[in-house]
């Protein structure tokens, strides 16, 4: 009953919390106002301006920085203790990230759908535009070359997901189209979409569709980094309702669909147990079986400050203020949306992270294959099988399995067959890998415009020149061996952003921090409260930093010690980037106080920026 009582729990405390300091934000804070001129409206260009409902924008939004994230973090930190874990996914949710995405977002829309790099620029200092841009340009570039990678393991691992996966995209765009063109409502298509989807994981290791998910799980890791991201090339230049916003809301359901089961079957395996592990047998109870504190791990890195680092997405996560100010900013219809959309999609992803953590404490407690001669183990038995020490925990497979094996025993007590179970929690994990690689993309697409509009480089400010850099530079990363000194060889390449991913966990919290310090600027040079983003701005301006300094230069394990020249002279520069960003902002802030930023340019005709920076 520990487990169901924290299920229900979580969802109660999140509701709480965004009608009450979710509604104090919009109205008192940011005073969000639905006549405002939004830029959605303002720069309607059918492309990437577009305005579009709530229910839709949420779909694109909440997807777009769920992803893997808020699966693999969790997977991995309950490896100290579910406590921890499970306080900072609640608390940090609740008053860091979900502040910091409503913020991001909220401040984009009074700046023309501007990302929060560019805003940099003109409420800290010049310089900090460029040296903000560099900072997402480096993460994107990270995802980007990993998430080929994430996406080909989750295929390989269960290939009854890889045809559910590709399907959509067609069915994606048929409805974009229809909807696009005849104002069609989205919500009766997607669920035909989802149904279908769902009937191809049933029989997805049956017949045609079993040989042809068997075919392409056999294609090697490059293969598909490449064939990922020429679809990512397309789908990011595409406007976003042919592909990204239908697509979204369609994963949007799955997600929404995959989480209801498996609290349905959490609450069933709660209140009556599991499936039986033999046919006929006792139905197992749902206990936590992992420990609440676990101080000491072999070969894990100290629970303090990279448990903060290590849940990102789910907690907060510096992703999220890209795709807040990146498309979410440029798709809002009216103001009053952004707290539906940036508060509550954080909430949402907050949940998740809190049934990942269940399923990895109590759900594999159920059972899972693995034991002597393939036996089924249970209990803290089970646990220990995943997390006995750091190197067993760490693997994406490990991780990914984890989860898919405890949420599995989750729908299993529902009586859902055991291989459709298994197949549908690989089709939730594949789809939302895939949903942050071509959002990464449209979003790196921007991030090069305006670094290369900045640095006077025309031929990149188009966003074809634009797409197509930097899926060559994610794609050549990828191809690079991951093991110094292996000749390389097709069969073998792709792993090649192993190389950058260990920057990636400090990296994306310090860009979160960076992108409290513009939000607390914005609402400073307005004379508006700002305590509650400093206070989670030093937070995340500090944890982040002492992360990446010892992963630099402390204990035997440090790129310094290792001599992993690549990933020391990257973590020197990020350091060098945000102490500079932070003297900038010191130097800054003693004026800024009541004294606005230079505004934009009047739009054409219609276009009136007011002295409060409401209005596009």
């Amino acid at each position: 009953m520990e487990t169901l009582a924290i299920a229900l729990g979580a969802l109660v405390l999140y509701l709480i919390a965004y009608n009450t300091y979710g509604k104090w934000l919009a109205r008192k804070i940011f005073k969000l106002d639905p006549d405002a001129q939004v830029p959605s409206v303002a720069l309607n260009d059918d492309q990437d301006f577009v305005p579009t409902k709530k229910s839709v924008i949420f779909g694109h939004h909440f997807t777009s920085i769920a992803g893997t994230g808020p699966i693999v973090g969790p997977a991995l930190a309950v490896i100290w203790g579910w406590v921890p874990a499970l306080l900072w996914v609640l608390f940090g949710s609740i008053f860091i990230g979900a502040v910091h995405d409503f913020g991001a977002l909220v401040v984009s829309l009074r700046n023309r759908g501007q990302t929060v790099g560019d805003i940099a620029g003109r409420v800290l200092a010049p310089r900090t535009r460029v040296l903000f841009l560099s900072i997402l340009f480096l993460a994107l570039t990270i995802v980007l070359a990993i998430f080929g990678l994430v996406i080909a393991a989750v295929f390989k691992q269960y290939p009854a997901s890889i045809f559910p996966c590709l399907v959509q995209i067609p069915l994606a765009v048929i409805i974009g189209t229809w909807f696009h063109r005849k104002g069609v409502n989205l919500l009766i298509p997607s669920l035909i979409t989802l149904g279908l989807m769902y009937l191809t994981v049933f029989y997805g290791n049956v017949g045609f569709l079993g040989e042809f998910n068997e075919m392409l799980a056999g294609w090697s890791i490059m293969t598909w980094v490449v064939v990922l991201l020429v679809y990512s090339y397309i789908a990011s230049v595409l406007p976003v309702w042919t592909l990204l916003q239908p697509r979204d809301f369609i994963n949007s359901l799955q997600l929404l669909s995959v989480i209801g089961l498996v609290v349905i079957g959490l609450v069933v395996a709660g209140l009556v147990g599991g499936a039986p592990v033999t046919e006929g047998g006792v139905r197992p109870a749902l206990e936590i079986v992992a420990p609440a504190v676990r101080w000491s791990v072999p070969g894990a890195p100290w629970i303090f400050p990279f448990l903060f680092v290590t849940i990102a997405c789910g907690a907060i996560s510096g992703f999220h203020c890209l795709v807040s100010s990146g498309t979410s900013s440029k798709q809002i219809e009216k103001e009053t949306d952004a707290q539906f959309v940036g508060y509550g999609s954080m909430l949402t992803e907050g949940f998740l992270a809190v049934i990942v953590i269940l399923a990895c404490v109590a759900g594999i407690g159920m059972g899972i294959a693995g034991g002597e001669g393939g036996a089924t183990v249970s209990g803290a038995e089970a646990y220990d099988m995943r997390y006995a020490t750091w190197g067993a925990a760490k693997g994406l497979g490990a991780k990914v399995g984890a989860f898919v094996e405890g949420s599995a025993n989750f729908l299993k007590a529902l009586g859902i067959n055991p291989a459709f179970a298994v197949a549908l929690m690989g089709v939730f994990v594949a789809s939302f890998a895939a949903t942050t690689l071509d959002t990464a993309c449209r979003l790196q697409r921007y991030v090069t415009q305006e670094l290369a509009a900045t640095i006077k480089l025309k031929a990149l400010t188009n966003k074809h020149a634009a797409t197509i850099f930097a899926i060559v530079i994610a794609g050549v990363i990828a191809a690079m061996p991951a093991v110094k000194g292996t000749e390389w060889e097709w069969v073998t390449a792709g792993k090649g952003g192993l190389l950058l991913w260990p920057l990636f966990g400090a990296t994306n919290q310090l860009l979160g921090g960076l992108a409290f310090l513009v939000i607390s600027f914005w609402m400073w040079r307005r004379k508006l409260p700002v305590w509650f983003v400093v206070l989670p701005m030093i937070f995340m301006l500090i944890l982040p930093a002492v992360a990446m300094v010892l992963n630099t230069f402390v204990g035997e394990n440090s790129y310094w010690a290792q001599k992993n020249w690549v990933l020391f002279f990257f973590g020197i520069v990020t350091m060098a980037l945000e102490a500079w960003m932070i003297v900038e902002a010191f130097i800054a802030w003693p004026k800024a106080k009541g004294v606005l930023e230079p505004q934009l340019d009047p739009l054409p005709a219609t276009g009136n920026v007011n002295e409060g920076g409401r209005s596009c």
